[in-house]
């Protein structure tokens, strides 16, 4: 298995889906910046609050600053991982074939029907996928525009190792 492909994978994921990404990303974004701030946990609070008055008797560093310090780190590392989908989504949103051109380019092409929103097509290995390719951010390439009426066959383009991962060719036609 490609190392590339497992990547165009993993992006085309929020590519896809990329109006449900942009508000999920950028709701996300806000909480996980917020938690990711030096003093956010409430442990850090009490310990501030023992220190003014006088109540902290240990005088080791305690294991909550070391598990705070990790947990900020996880959510800055998460914060920047939504920020990338909220970007793979606009671009994707705007038209831009952030992944599609990849999986066009290196993909196998096999005979699919559409049934509104969703494809089906069978894969080299002889597993049937029904796959969504909704209105928004529609699995097209190159011609994203392209009027394909539902029911009737189209050939599609995927990944090999991925078949979550494709593109309806628009430059074939009908088949």
């Amino acid at each position: 298995m490609n190392v590339l492909d497992t990547l165009i994978w993993l992006v085309n994921f929020p590519a896809s889906h990329g109006y449900a990404m942009v508000f999920i990303a950028g709701f996300s974004i806000l909480g996980l910046f917020a938690m990711s701030v030096s003093g956010a946990s409430p442990v850090s609070a009490l310990r501030r609050v023992r220190e003014r008055e006088g109540l902290l008797h240990d005088q080791r560093p305690p294991r909550g600053r070391t598990r705070g310090r990790v947990a900020r780190i996880t959510f800055r590392i998460l914060a920047f991982l939504m920020l990338a989908n909220l970007v793979i989504g606009i671009l994707s949103l705007t038209g831009v074939p952030v992944t599609r051109a990849y999986i066009y380019e290196h993909g196998e092409t096999a005979q699919a029907t559409r049934d509104g929103d969703w494809v089906t097509f069978t894969a080299s290995d002889g597993v049937e996928y029904t796959l969504e390719s909704n209105f928004f951010t529609p699995a097209v390439y190159p011609d994203r525009d392209v009027y394909l009426p539902s029911g009737d066959p189209v050939t599609v383009r995927y990944l090999p190792g991925h078949p979550q991962a494709f593109v309806i060719d628009s430059a074939r036609g009908q088949r």
